[in-house]
């Protein structure tokens, strides 16, 4: 008998435990180690923060999923790992400390054979100065942030109705921030909403990130078709933006939020600010925060995980010259090179590098976007962890068929830019690989003919058709593995 312990039940580690639980026979153990009660849907809580969409509408109970799956829900917080087990445990084994009623503060060992970090980020507020909710500025990281988000968006509304002049600030609140996705989904419905409401002559939106060019996305951009053209990401989002009465400040590090301004350095090294009556900014990302010791009790964190505390996995993390990074470096199998029963999921891994070009300020300070990893690569490295553990243990072997490299998966992104069954608009892309690859498409990075862009209403069908799809699909009902990731 196997034991199988994920961390997180983010799209990613959800995925995982699912898979893994539909896979193995009940004499193998499956357990969810997360501190969340909730699994909530990520992509739409932008709508949860515009007030089209309740915070219940996104998100669902974990507890009766995963008893009806048969998976051991613990919901506890990951403290730190012990792969080596310790003089008094000879198998490896996760310290837990426990969030919900009843065992709160009960500290807990669980051993396993096999461990998913699938934690997915830390929302670093605390990186900028009067960041995040409850200080200076909202979020939509999270349905509650959404929600918050929402009830100040309307304070702001209110005051246009009234007469009063708004300026909206939306983008990153780091200089090493990414889901721009979010933030320009985010800001294209403010903009929607404005115009809706016939507010446009009170309303001044603005975009200010951390990308070089519009359109970088923390993956260094694109080309994309559309309309029978090549067109860059960086023409198509300047485009979307003036269309949407959007300015915009690019090459931009975020670093201190007061009330009412923002502070922010940019890589012409000049300190400037912008002042906002409403600001919805991206945190950095970093890892979970957990600590690893070896059998002696000795601290390898730094072994097991990279600085950013995102864990290391099979990719090549040699520290070398932008020019020479190669999409090889990029892991395929998310196992530790260390510990060949230790893999990390979604977010949780560390990438080798950054998709966009690194750049530093005149002063040194690095303003770059680091690589998203959310949503749909999410879901398929989560799938593709848990098949090469499931072949693992059925057939003995330490092998891994299957593969999801960013550097050789494609994916799909609906952009929300306004919500409405007759008047929506979002903007459908597909990216071939996620990674540039310039070895093998050395005049775009990519695959041209599977990068497309459009905007239109039939994305916004598509964007709440995937709503619903994912949800049900997360929720374990009838034949939910046939739907893709």
């Amino acid at each position: 008998m196997a034991k199988i312990v994920v961390l997180g039940a983010g799209i990613s580690g959800h995925t995982a435990v699912l898979y893994l639980r539909k896979n193995l026979n009940k004499s193998h153990q499956v357990v969810m180690i997360s501190p969340n009660s909730n699994y909530q849907w990520v992509p739409s809580n932008i709508w949860v923060g515009l007030g089209l969409m309740s915070p219940e509408q996104v998100k669902f109970k974990l507890a009766p999923v995963y008893k009806k799956m048969g998976i051991d829900y613990k919901q506890a917080l990951a403290t730190s790992i012990h792969p080596e087990g310790d003089n008094e445990h000879s198998k490896p084994y996760v310290k837990i400390n426990y969030v919900s009623e009843g065992k709160k503060d009960t500290e807990e060992i669980v051993e396993y054979d096999f461990l998913v970090n699938g934690t997915g980020p830390k929302l670093n507020f605390a990186a900028t100065e009067g960041l995040g909710p409850g200080k200076f500025t909202n979020s939509v990281c999270t349905y509650d942030h959404a929600a918050e988000a929402w009830e100040n968006l309307k304070k702001s509304f209110a005051k246009m109705e009234a007469g009063e002049k708004q300026t909206f600030l939306i983008g990153t609140g780091h200089p090493l921030a990414t889901c721009q996705g979010a933030a320009f989904e985010y800001a294209l419905n403010i903009a929607f909403e404005v115009t809706k409401r016939k507010l446009n002559h009170l309303a001044d939106i603005w975009w200010i990130s951390n990308e070089y060019e519009l359109g970088d996305f923390g993956m260094g951009g694109a080309y994309v078709k559309r309309g029978g053209y090549i067109t860059p990401t960086k023409i198509f989002t300047e485009s979307v933006f003036k269309e949407y009465g959007i300015r915009w400040i690019k090459r931009a590090g975020v670093y201190k939020i007061e009330e009412g301004i923002s502070h922010y350095e940019t890589l012409e090294g000049e300190y400037k600010t912008k002042e906002f009556d409403f600001a919805m900014l991206i945190p950095g990302f970093t890892g979970a925060g957990m600590k690893a010791y070896d059998k002696n009790g000795k601290d390898i964190t730094s072994k097991i995980f990279a600085a950013n505390g995102m864990m290391k996995v099979d990719a090549d993390y040699t520290p070398k010259p932008y020019e020479e990074w190669s999409a090889n470096d990029w892991p395929s199998i998310y196992q530790n090179p260390d510990y060949d029963n230790l893999y990390a999921s979604g977010i949780a891994f560390a990438p080798p590098h950054t998709m966009s070009k690194p750049m530093k300020s005149k002063n040194g300070t690095a303003i770059t976007p680091t690589p998203p990893r959310t949503g749909m690569p999410s879901g398929v490295i989560g799938k593709v962890v848990a098949q090469n553990i499931i072949h693992r243990i059925k057939t003995g072997k330490n092998e891994h068929p299957h593969k999801a490299s960013m550097a050789k998966m494609g994916a799909a992104c609906i952009v929300s830019a306004g919500y409405g069954i007759r008047h929506g608009q979002a903007a459908v892309m597909t990216v071939f690989p996620i990674v540039p690859d310039w070895e093998k498409y050395p005049k775009w990075g990519r695959n041209i003919r599977h990068t497309v862009g459009e905007i239109g209403l039939a994305g916004h069908w598509m964007k709440l058709f995937m709503h619903y799809m994912f949800l049900y699909k997360a929720k374990a009902k009838p034949f939910w593995w046939m739907i893709p990731e």
